[in-house]
């Protein structure tokens, strides 16, 4: 092989790593994975214990030990090895992953209409009375700002 495929070659592995990380980073969360998300927006970071406990879930600790050794591939975790047992913390806000999680269904399932997604969310009937009234604030509020100069939710909690 010569250098010029050799450097062929590598540019075709890099670009092959890239594309694996591209994949990794829009993996969404399970379920589960959004329960433990959950335990660590609430307390902050936890060990595999601290979060199966507060799931109920203490005699299971071996699968939630699993499922955030598989956020922590996903990205969706980070884990501190420091100490003897490791400590994990969300590596986004709470914030962040909605913010996420509600533009990948509004591209998939809405064709990046947010009209439609918000006709469909308050015809489930699920908005409280406070809800509605946020909401109103909120659509107030963005339409006499300049596009683009609004928050649209008031940034990371």
């Amino acid at each position: 092989m010569c250098r010029r495929q050799y450097r062929e070659a590598g540019a075709n592995l890099l670009e092959a790593g890239a594309d694996l990380y591209m994949k990794a980073m829009r993996r969404r969360p399970t379920d589960s994975e959004l329960a433990i998300l959950r335990v660590l927006w609430a307390r902050g970071p936890s060990t595999v214990r601290q979060v199966a406990e507060v799931m109920g879930r203490e005699a299971s600790y071996t699968t939630v030990l699993k499922l955030m050794q598989i956020m922590t591939e996903k990205r969706l975790v980070r884990r501190d090895e420091a100490a003897r047992t490791h400590v994990y913390e969300a590596a986004y806000t709470e914030d962040q992953t909605q913010r996420h999680l509600v533009s990948d269904l509004l591209e998939r399932v809405f064709d990046g209409s947010a009209a439609k997604l918000v006709i469909q969310a308050l015809a489930s009937g699920k908005a409280s009375r406070e809800e509605l009234d946020e909401i109103r604030k909120l659509i107030d509020r963005e339409s006499t700002e300049p596009r683009g100069s609004g928050d649209a939710g008031g940034g990371a909690r």
